[in-house]
């Protein structure tokens, strides 16, 4: 028998119409939908259907629209297959913000309170850095090593020797590597890794810097949020992105999810930290397929499988 861990995109996985035939053929997802726009007090199932695209790619509605996709799928498997996540899921992981899916799927926090940490969580980071003044960048062909290598040169400002912010944001396996930080830095040290060899380095159409030490506002503020809301402990353990480790105690997940605004989501590790466990399919629950592509590089003995369509959901369930 399969032993699998349920996973969860993260932003860049969001596209006009996402959950749009989901909210068509089953009561279970609109009753998602439903929900997370009541809690905002905005129509984001409308925006998510329809677009525009400008607006669904703000982060402060990216970020929740994506968790509210996710968990329609996760009702939609288990309403509708019978299914269950903790019968069926070792583990649980998300890529930055789908830790807050995972463990909302988890039920360490209801469908309400992940769709206000992340309305919260989208603004603030949004908010920490003035508009211009960061930049991330994607390294492919290039490892954890080379990246902080490169990271660590282009971090002295020429002549001044001042250090601006420039460290590895996503360590996303199969040799790409994003960085962040202080944009002039990003923009150095996209110089510095092509003068280096590496395959590709280009900027990323991204509205802020995330996962650097820039986002140290968003931080705090996360961290008053997530005093007033604390997890609960999840049915299943989650394999959290700071630590790369299986983790169930609810305080431990509050103080990683704080770390996470500033650190590296260390993805080829979780992967590789569930594969050790025993893991060999990974389900993806939610919009696009860009996790269960990372896995193909990470983990190439694995299964993996996108459910995000009625079409990927009916082929899943019976992978199930």
């Amino acid at each position: 028998m399969p032993v699998h861990a349920f996973i969860f995109p993260g932003q860049g996985s969001q596209a006009v119409g996402m959950g749009r035939d989901l909210a068509a053929a089953f009561a279970a997802a609109r009753e998602v939908f439903e929900e997370v726009d009541e809690t905002l007090k905005q129509k984001l199932s409308k925006l998510m259907f329809e677009g525009p695209h400008e607006e669904l790619t703000l982060t402060e509605n990216t970020q929740p629209a994506l968790m509210a996709h996710s968990l329609a799928v996760l009702r939609v498997l288990e309403r509708e297959g019978g299914t269950s996540l903790q019968r069926k899921a070792l583990v649980v992981a998300g890529h930055s913000l789908g830790e807050y899916s995972a463990l909302a799927a988890a039920g360490a926090f209801s469908v309400t309170a992940a769709a206000r940490l992340l309305k919260l969580r989208g603004q603030s980071m949004q908010k920490a850095v003035p508009a211009g003044i960061g930049a991330m960048a994607a390294l492919l062909g290039a490892d954890m090593d080379q990246a902080r290598a490169i990271c660590a040169e282009a971090g002295p400002v020429p002549e001044t020797g001042v250090l601006e912010v420039v460290q590895p944001a996503n360590d996303n396996g199969g040799g790409q590597v994003v960085i962040s930080g202080h944009r002039t830095a990003i923009e150095r040290a996209i110089e510095i890794a092509k003068s280096k060899g590496v395959r590709r380095a280009m900027l990323l159409p991204v509205s802020a810097p995330f996962h650097c030490a820039l986002m140290a506002p968003a931080a705090d503020v996360m961290a008053e949020a997530l005093e007033t809301t604390m997890p609960k402990a999840p049915c299943v353990p989650l394999v959290a992105n700071v630590s790369a480790k299986r983790e169930s105690d609810p305080g431990q997940i509050r103080d990683l999810l704080i770390q996470q605004v500033t650190a590296t989501v260390r993805w080829r590790e979780c992967v590789t930290a569930m594969t050790d466990m025993g893991v060999d399919s990974f389900i993806e629950l939610g919009a696009g397929k860009v996790l269960t592509g990372l896995i193909k590089r990470i983990a190439p003995d694995a299964s993996g499988a996108a459910a995000g369509t009625p079409a990927e959901i009916e082929a899943v369930l019976k992978s199930l």
